[in-house]
């Protein structure tokens, strides 16, 4: 299961005010929960111990729901501390935080650098599994919200980005 269909079953428990979601399929299972603070929990684990940590797709049309026109890691609009107007990159799942895809390595992106939609800033890593973070939005890395190497909530703002 990718990011995309995770973001659409989110997406349509919003709207559907549904507190959790189960998902089996195989030897895949899919947790999706939101706490009574409103926060997400998501888990993947496989149903047997000897099956590999490995993500199947499964197809999202499954659900009887139509999406919302929501998008669920949209850029939130917030004040820096120079008071112009920006937008947040926001964490799309839970998971642990890297600025960059090794130690070793230099991050994906550095403050004041220019990204667009496309544009990978970071990974979520969930269950071993490195996710790659696009930015969804067009503008300048004002700063960096999250700390590497700790964990992130869905919905938690990971940079502030001033729009071009």
């Amino acid at each position: 299961m990718d990011l995309k269909e995770i973001k659409s079953i989110i997406e349509l428990m919003m709207k559907n005010d549904l507190t959790e979601f189960e998902l089996e399929k195989g030897d895949f299972k899919l947790r999706v929960k939101r706490g009574p603070s409103g926060e997400w929990i998501t888990s993947t684990v496989p149903t047997t111990p000897a099956a590999p940590a490995v993500a199947h797709h499964a197809p999202v049309s499954a659900i009887p729901v139509a999406t919302p026109s929501v998008p669920v890691a949209a850029p939130a609009p917030v004040a820096t501390a120079a008071g112009a107007a920006s937008a947040q990159i926001v964490s799309p799942m839970v998971g642990t935080f890297y600025l960059s895809p090794s130690p070793d390595s230099p991050p994906y992106v550095n403050v004041g650098q220019e990204v667009n939609e496309d544009t990978v800033v970071c990974i979520i890593e969930a269950m071993k599994v490195m996710n790659e973070i696009k930015a969804e939005t067009k503008g300048i890395i004002v700063e960096v919200l999250a700390q590497n190497g700790k964990p992130v909530e869905f919905g938690k703002p990971l940079f502030a980005v001033r729009p071009t």
